[in-house]
């Protein structure tokens, strides 16, 4: 299903629909993450102007839009990080907005976040930033305990054990990236907040953890946020694209519906040397249809 806003034009092919709407293969059920006219300004000026969305449960949602566009912006509105002028949000069956304790510490025990500079503390080792999550919400856990599973989550990330006891000026800077996501799998949440994870690594390096959050997303059932530039991703590991435009969501598809849609923006960023070399990436790729 494609959802298109009512100012973008569809492929024939389309049909626009609400977009409130989560259609009829979205129960409430199956819906992770919910936001309905999301409002928010900086000032006089308006970086989202009635956002609506929905996030299933087990997919893993690509979020794009122009420079400014207010993709972190409504990250961390979903997070409670920032407070929007209007609308409401829902994640995981709570109300994010309401600023009861128990409803933020519910949302905070149930996420994990990858911010694009990893946000690691730079005096603490891989290992005990790790474990400030589960010092947090899981106080009375031994220090044995509480070390075995900042290791098995080191492991998870793709990081040797030794990794553990370095602090992040040691690492490179896909090591970082693979320590701020053992950070955010600390307490085994069910859903994920990526921002550029590939952002700053090399080609080999940017394709591993792709396979890497894959992986992960199948083999713990994930519901994964991504925001991201990096066109190969989108096309490599992503069920659905929501494209931030205009001050809206203008179109939630997966990616080869995306493609068809006649928006300048998408046609500008999907249609580009970068948007076919990502295509034909894909379509190259051991087990492409």
């Amino acid at each position: 299903m494609v959802t298109v806003a009512r100012d973008a034009t569809p492929h024939p092919e389309d049909r626009a629909v609400d977009p409130t709407a989560p259609g009829p293969d979205a129960t409430h059920d199956d819906v992770a993450i919910r936001v309905r006219g999301l409002v928010t300004r900086f000032g006089e000026q308006t970086v989202h102007d009635g956002v609506d969305l929905d996030v299933r449960r087990g997919e893993i949602i690509g979020v794009v839009g122009g420079s400014g566009s207010g993709k972190s912006v409504l990250m961390r509105a979903i997070l409670g990080l920032r407070a929007p002028q209007g609308g409401s949000i829902d994640v995981l069956g709570v109300d994010a907005l309401s600023g009861d304790p128990e409803d933020r510490r519910h949302i905070e025990r149930n996420t994990g976040v990858l911010f694009q500079d990893g946000a690691l503390f730079s005096s603490l080792t891989v290992g005990e930033n790790v474990e400030v999550p589960l010092k947090e919400h899981h106080p009375g856990l031994r220090d044995s305990l509480r070390y075995e599973l900042a290791l098995l989550k080191v492991k998870l990330a793709g990081l040797p054990a030794d990794a553990l006891d370095k602090l992040p000026s040691q690492l490179s800077g896909g090591m970082r990236k693979r320590a701020g996501l053992a950070r955010a799998l600390a307490l085994d949440p069910p859903l994920l907040f990526l921002d550029e994870p590939t952002a700053g690594l090399d080609p080999i390096g940017a394709a591993a953890f792709d396979r890497l959050i894959r992986t992960l997303q199948e083999a713990l059932g994930l519901t994964v946020f991504l925001i991201t530039h990096d066109l190969d991703t989108l096309y490599a590991i992503c069920d659905r694209i929501a494209v931030l435009a205009d001050k809206k969501l203008v179109a939630v598809a997966p990616v080869a519906e995306i493609e068809r849609i006649d928006h300048p923006w998408i046609q500008d960023y999907f249609h580009g040397p970068r948007g076919r070399a990502a295509r034909d990436a894909k379509a190259d790729a051991p087990g492409a249809d």
